[in-house]
């Protein structure tokens, strides 16, 4: 069994508001998932391609990331978080992924 379970995410932010989102996720968005037992492993910027790509990780397998995951998605600490979000996205890919080296 892993000893935990990571899952990489990366957005298509629009160009615009890249900065706002960058002033919000720190602030806001991290201390919700934080609050659930999410540990952030790494959070990158590119800039060119108004592209945020992240990783949060739960201790235990993927069966136990989902149920984390789960209550974090119906929580009051993430409605709060994205209280008055009104899209940075222009797309995002999620998946869980395996440390290789």
């Amino acid at each position: 069994m892993p000893t935990s379970t990571v899952q990489l995410r990366r957005y298509d932010l629009k160009p615009d508001l890249v900065d706002e989102f960058l002033t919000w996720f720190p602030s806001r968005l991290v201390p919700a998932r934080e609050a659930h037992g999410f540990a952030i492993e790494f959070a990158f910027v590119d800039r060119d391609r108004a592209e945020f790509i992240w990783a949060v990780s739960v201790d235990g397998d993927a069966e136990h990331f989902g149920e984390v995951e789960k209550t974090y998605m119906a929580s009051p600490e993430r409605d709060a978080a994205f209280a008055g979000v009104t899209g940075w996205t222009d797309a995002a890919t999620i998946s869980l992924v395996e440390r290789v080296a």
